[in-house]
């Protein structure tokens, strides 16, 4: 497990008051996304709205939180999520975690920010292939996110 990141202590105050507003609009803004999946114990449907940063058919998050938070462990559990990005609904498939201190899949803009923070985990998940084509139409359009 790496070390704790810096913005740990954000993390209620986001979720109370970021989040709520980001996901009206995260799945439409350049750069981000709103993750779609479920509780692994309740079954609770949940929308949890991220940065992404897509790389050909597959989208990484930079864990800025962590990889022990809920929705990491409920997305990792069940295999697969949805991701709306652009506008556009994506099955996700295959979530690895992975670490990278030098964080060398970000966008090179990004990479100082992250180190700042004290991020260094990651979780990479492929395009279903059923979603593979529409996929390779947001990668196109998206590019790698600055934000």
């Amino acid at each position: 497990m790496a070390a704790r990141t810096r913005l740990q202590f954000l993390r209620p105050f986001t979720m109370r008051f970021v989040n709520p507003l980001t996901r009206l609009v995260a799945g439409w803004l350049p750069g981000f996304g709103l993750l779609l999946y479920r509780g692994r114990t309740t079954g609770r449907e949940y929308r949890t709205p991220m940065n992404v940063f897509s790389q050909g058919d597959e989208f990484v998050f930079a864990l800025t939180y962590g990889a022990e938070v809920q929705w990491v462990k409920n997305i990792i559990a069940a295999g697969e999520c949805g991701l709306k990005t652009h506008g556009r609904e994506l099955r996700l498939v295959e979530p690895r975690l992975y670490s990278d201190p030098e964080r060398q899949d970000m966008p090179f803009a990004v990479r100082p920010f992250l180190g700042l923070l004290n991020v260094s985990e990651f979780l990479r998940m492929r395009i279903a292939a059923t979603d593979a084509t529409a996929g390779r139409a947001v990668a196109r359009t998206s590019g790698q996110s600055t934000t």
